[in-house]
């Protein structure tokens, strides 16, 4: 294929869809980023205390994964290749960030099982988005 091929109208749909599942992330990001004493301390203990003690480091990563996921589907809906390792930098963000909460903070045993349910779904969606964006450029719909 060349770079100019036309992708397919799903890859305009799964791109839009993309950005808004990750514009919920970062509005996510920034809702907790700007979240009032009040709010926080109404919160159920055990995301409380996940909230409370995530180190810098790990907040970096969250940061990295929402707004590296929004770049990238911007790259990719304007057809840039370098959707790639944007999309690859987000995927990194959102391990790091998991990692810390499922390894480190020990979050099943303070959000419980229930709470492993939207991180699964993220790191489904963010492996996804990875692989949509290499199987774009192999059929040329990158430049």
């Amino acid at each position: 294929m060349t770079p100019s091929a036309k992708p397919p109208v799903w890859f305009w749909i799964v791109g839009v869809l993309m950005l808004l599942w990750n514009g919920v992330g970062v509005m996510a990001y920034v809702g907790e980023a700007m979240m009032p004493a009040e709010a926080l301390q109404a919160m159920p203990e055990g995301q409380r205390t996940l909230i409370l003690g995530r180190p810098a480091w790990a907040t970096a990563a969250y940061a990295v994964a929402v707004f590296g996921g929004v770049a990238g589907c911007l790259l990719l809906l304007i057809r840039r290749r370098s959707a790639i390792p944007v999309l690859a930098l987000s995927l990194l963000g959102v391990i790091v960030q998991m990692g810390h909460a499922f390894l480190l903070a020990d979050a099943f045993r303070l959000v419980g099982p229930a709470g492993a349910v939207l991180p699964t779904v993220v790191v489904v969606g963010a492996l996804f988005l990875l692989w949509f964006a290499r199987h774009a450029r192999a059929k040329g719909w990158l430049r």
